[in-house]
């Protein structure tokens, strides 16, 4: 199992003001631990869950562009983009940048997005559902072309591109990481076998009846199922022990899931958190 430090919340005891210097100490930390993987999430204001809408959020791909001057072994990427935030050609000239400028260390973690809240805030649109998964599946398409030793020309519904011309191209080949994240049988697990080599999804007690239906999607492509890496998120807390988060990484480990992004709540010391996943890490190991 690997692991992953996914920072989802950033009202440390460090305060705004100094959010640079702590997060930079918190993702050498983090890796000098022996975690393997650091994400962000790609939201514009705290969600509900995790801390008041108020609170603290950094904008996800400057994040992870600071971030990759701050490590040098991680793999980065967003858990996840809202494919309804950026322009598809641009995203896939943000994450080729960061994985040029990274030296192949970072991929793309994507899915069909939800937060109508902070989409209606800031004035993003927020398409219905279907168009929203039509736009995922284009950008998807888009992504692959443009990573692609082509430069054709992409005709979509959505998106028409009259070059897919991508230079300098990702160091990663054939291309960068690409996560999908979501648990929705019909579509989202559909695209994660055609498209992706992850999924991610959450540790639920449906979570093993997921991968079945993934599988039964692969099957439908013709996609080895072994070829696609799951993940899944664990959450902890001030009350989180050692003991209780390695049986529940033990947990997805026999269900098949080979990487886990740990993610915070209401913990404002960064190192606790990296202290417990190495700890899990060990106990796991």
């Amino acid at each position: 199992m690997e692991f992953g430090l996914h920072i989802a919340d950033y009202t440390w005891t460090s305060g705004a003001h100094d959010l640079g210097p702590a997060l930079a100490r918190h993702v050498r930390n983090a890796e000098a631990s022996g975690i393997e993987r650091i994400t962000v999430m790609d939201h514009f204001w705290q969600l509900p869950g995790i801390g008041p809408v108020e609170h603290e959020m950094l904008e996800a791909y400057a994040t992870l562009g600071f971030i990759v001057a701050n490590t040098e072994t991680a793999l980065l990427h967003t858990l996840v983009t809202g494919v309804i935030y950026r322009e598809p050609a641009l995203l896939v000239k943000q994450v080729t940048t960061l994985d040029v400028l990274s030296g192949g260390r970072v991929g793309l973690g994507i899915g069909a997005a939800w937060n109508e809240q902070e989409s209606d805030g800031l004035g993003f649109e927020f398409p219905p559902v279907a168009e929203r998964f039509r736009r995922l599946e284009e950008t998807l398409q888009i992504a692959l072309a443009m990573w692609s030793d082509s430069d054709d020309p992409y005709e979509g519904e959505v998106y028409r591109l009259g070059r897919t011309l991508n230079s300098p191209q990702s160091i990663t080949r054939p291309h960068p990481y690409l996560m999908i994240g979501g648990s929705g049988e019909r579509k989202t697990l559909r695209m994660v076998a055609q498209y992706a080599d992850a999924c991610n999804i959450g540790f639920t007690p449906e979570s093993g009846r997921k991968l079945d239906v993934l599988r039964a999607h692969c099957d439908a492509v013709g996609r080895d199922y072994e070829t696609i890496e799951k993940t899944a998120m664990i959450r902890v807390d001030g009350e989180s022990t050692v003991e209780g988060v390695a049986g529940t990484v033990r947990e997805l480990a026999a269900l098949g899931f080979a990487a886990t992004y740990v993610y915070s709540t209401g913990i404002a010391e960064p190192e606790r958190v990296v202290d417990l996943i190495s700890s899990v890490r060990g106990a796991t190991a």
